[in-house]
């Protein structure tokens, strides 16, 4: 893997990220130019709406964190029982300017289970974010990379054209002259057909990544050039690295636990006491009413006191409530589900991590393959080229070898090319599957933070 470093300087890099979109948008959509994989995938970030849907979950987490811790904090309200019409009789209530009631959590088992859930709860959102920001980093950089390869490409399908054209014009000349048969000529134009086939199939696909990457970052169509220098080496991994939980499988098992916790709490619902405190003043009034007729006492002169002040603790104890019996099972249902699921999560990442480690070996050897056929076809090149500089030496001996013919040299670089970009293929499989690996070993981060390297 070799020796990944975090840096630091976040806020800066989001900050070029966002002169570089900006003076990207004010580009015409017919220029084009070179934009780094960092700066693709940071606004790919940016612009995902997997990640903002996944920022909202995140931002919920911490408000129900909050709010599980709240119902301990004393809760101030004020309030005023002033009479809009002058009162007749005792009517029950004492008619009061104002008062202030405060209102809180003593003590109570449940909640801190639930307190205890939320905070697990955010861990798992923030788990599910730090997922689906990877997922769309390797979504952007498999597109690059792809988008990169096939740009390189075209350079060579372009090269293969204009060889197939001279081919073409060489052999109408000998087909004219007699010296080759007429299906030289036609076998050459089909050459030159294919060819033209293969470049199209070429456009349309850089066409399509193209579009892909500006959906993706928001840039204006067709103004992306990929800069090949930005793209660091993917490591060499195999399915015998250690792995790490993945965030996909560390927000599922965050999610599990959180679930349990709610369960246990509302099974404690069923048999812990709660305890709550209340305060209360209350700022009488006489007016509009005659309360005073109803106190008549020596402590109060026959008056309404103005100032009252009460408070005490509230103590429930559950005794029989089936609703709280069916609500604890209904919670274990949602924990025992939640736990199967992050169970699952781990097997199929298990899984995959073994069908991408098979894959690998035959991308590898495919890999290595293409790239001793692209080798071979240029030595073969050379020598071509070479006999049709000095000659072979042709003449009537028994081992002299046949006098190489005009059209060669354009056959073998079209040969050459070809195997030249069926290399560029191989290499973009073994590359998407060693992304596709470093993320399911859980080390896919490690491979971003190069992106930030100088």
């Amino acid at each position: 893997m070799g020796d990944h470093r975090v840096t630091r300087g976040g806020s800066l890099r989001k900050g070029l990220a966002a002169l570089a979109m900006a003076a990207l948008a004010a580009t015409p959509a017919a220029t084009r130019a070179q934009v780094s994989l960092t700066t693709v995938v940071e606004l790919a970030q940016r612009n995902s709406t997997a990640v903002r849907l996944a920022e909202a979950d995140v931002a919920k987490a911490t408000a129900s964190l909050e709010e599980s811790h709240d119902v301990f904090i004393p809760a101030l309200s004020l309030g005023s029982g002033l009479p809009a019409f002058p009162e007749i009789g005792f009517t029950g209530s004492l008619p009061t300017l104002w008062d202030a009631n405060v209102q809180s959590m003593a003590f109570s088992m449940p909640m801190i289970r639930y307190a205890q859930a939320a905070r697990l709860g955010l861990k798992a959102a923030e788990f599910s974010l730090k997922d689906a920001r990877e997922q769309v980093a390797l979504d952007a950089s498999t597109n690059y990379i792809e988008l990169d390869t096939v740009d390189r490409e075209l350079e060579a399908a372009r090269e293969q054209e204009a060889d197939a054209s001279r081919l073409v014009a060489i052999e109408q000349e000998r087909t004219d002259a007699g010296v080759d048969p007429l299906i030289s000529l036609l076998q050459a134009q089909l050459t030159a057909a294919q060819l033209k086939l293969n470049w199209l199939h070429l456009e349309t696909r850089a066409a399509t990544l193209s579009k892909q990457i500006t959906e993706m970052t928001n840039m204006p169509a067709g103004s992306i050039t990929p800069d090949h220098a930005s793209i660091p080496s993917i490591p060499a991994i195999t399915g015998d690295e250690p792995p790490q939980p993945t965030p996909g499988y560390e927000s599922a098992e965050m999610q599990a636990r959180s679930k349990e916790r709610m369960a246990k709490g509302d099974e404690e619902r069923r048999w812990w006491p709660q305890v709550g405190l209340g305060l209360l003043y209350n700022r009488n009034t006489t007016l509009l009413n005659s309360i005073n007729k109803y106190f008549n006492t020596a402590a109060d002169h026959g008056h309404l006191p103005p100032n009252n002040f009460s408070s005490g603790f509230s103590i429930q104890l559950p005794v029989f409530n089936l609703g709280f019996r069916s609500r604890a099972r209904e919670s274990a249902a949602d924990a025992l589900r939640a736990r199967v699921e992050a169970e699952q999560a781990q097997r199929q990442n298990d899984v995959q991590i073994v069908e991408l480690s098979s894959e690998l070996r035959e991308l590898d050897a495919q890999a290595e393959i293409a790239k001793l056929k692209e080798e071979i076809a240029g030595e073969q090149l050379k020598s071509v080229q070479s006999q049709l500089e000095l000659g072979n030496g042709a003449g009537a001996g028994p081992n002299a070898q046949p006098q190489l013919s005009p059209t060669a040299e354009q056959q073998t670089m079209i040969t050459e090319r070809q195997r030249y970009e069926d290399a560029l293929e191989a290499g973009l499989d073994l590359t998407k599957a060693r992304l596709d690996l470093l993320r399911a070993l859980g080390h896919m981060q490690d491979w971003l933070n190069e992106l930030h390297t100088p």
